[in-house]
């Protein structure tokens, strides 16, 4: 993204869940305020990009809708984006409600975007601090939109501006008020694509190090071949290219057979890999309308490993992969 510009995936992200809370039944994510944090101006110019998209890509199909209404949807549950913003945002959480009753006493969204768990849950909200982390650009942006809508900021969130790939997450934390001492739940959704594998691991390895027993973190990611045209679902590929264009391109994919193995090298324990077909059954099935979920799209939850000999000091992680952990 550049460097003075709100991040565009964002204001998408939080598009797909505004739209699918005003028009679609039954819900699968429920983001009744995304639209409200967008703003109309956005959320229109999103809307015309995306008519302006599908004109210039499958015109036949364009003229085939009677309204611009029906186009959206259509173009809606037939993309990649929205079944995959939706389903994680659920997946996430309910692991962090889960982790609440298990006594998590922080919660850390990596890359928050136009997150509005601040505001949706009040009920969650006052048993944990808050930590929205994210590029400095779309911060700014966000915070002028809750200032501009007159919503008052709650105490216990904390607003922190990081650059993945210049910043270590131990220091911003630390310095905003994180307690490394009390056990947290990290979200960390949307982000990993567009990030290197090394930056994705040395993140990674840092939420282990700065974690109390008890933590974990939920985060999504594509496997390799994603970024193989051989291999990549039409829609895949078609995402992939299009936020290549909006200059925010995908750099990295995982091998989900790998992944424990990688993970156990930056001190996490994988609990639960959930595949597209994990992922459909879970959320998707017996729905009538066209939502699927994604092909090449992967939730992981891990949890910190408990004996600290098993986590690295940060910048002291091998890169390399073995042997197998997930079949799916």
């Amino acid at each position: 993204m550049k460097e003075e510009q709100a991040s565009r995936t964002a204001q998408m992200t939080a598009y797909n869940r505004g739209y699918h809370s005003s028009n679609d039944s039954p819900l699968i994510f429920n983001d009744f305020l995304a639209f409200d944090l967008l703003g109309g101006d956005v959320w229109s110019s999103i809307e015309a990009q995306m008519m302006a998209m599908l004109r210039a890509v499958n015109p036949e199909a364009a003229a085939s809708f009677s309204n611009v209404e029906n186009a959206l949807g259509w173009l809606m549950q037939a993309g990649a984006a929205a079944p995959i913003v939706l389903s994680r945002s659920r997946y996430a959480e309910e692991l962090m409600e889960s982790a609440v009753e298990q006594g998590v006493g922080q919660f850390v969204l990596l890359g928050a975007g136009l997150d509005t768990f601040a505001f949706r849950r009040p009920d969650l909200l006052q048993r944990i601090a808050l930590f929205e982390l994210d590029h400095p650009a779309t911060q700014k942006h966000k915070q002028r939109r809750l200032d501009e809508l007159g919503w008052e900021v709650p105490h216990n969130l904390h607003f922190v501006p990081v650059d993945f790939t210049r910043n270590r997450l131990a220091d911003v934390l630390q310095a905003s008020g994180f307690d490394v001492q009390v056990p947290s739940f990290f979200s960390w959704l949307g982000v990993t694509y567009y990030l290197t594998r090394s930056e994705v691991l040395a993140t990674l390895q840092e939420v282990a190090g700065i974690s109390a027993p008890g933590s974990s973190i939920v985060f999504d990611y594509l496997d390799a071949d994603a970024y193989d045209p051989r291999l990549a679902s039409p829609r895949v590929r078609r995402m992939i290219e299009s936020v290549h264009e909006l200059g925010e391109p995908m750099l990295s994919g995982f091998d989900p057979l790998l992944l424990g193995d990688d993970l156990a090298r930056t001190g996490l324990t994988l609990v639960e890999d959930l595949c597209p077909m994990d992922i459909h059954l879970r959320y998707f099935m017996g729905r009538t309308d066209h939502y699927r979920a994604c092909e090449h799209v992967h939730f992981a939850h891990a949890v910190v490993c408990t004996d600290s000999a098993l986590r690295p000091e940060p910048g002291g992680l091998t890169l390399s992969s073995s042997s197998a952990s997930h079949p799916c």
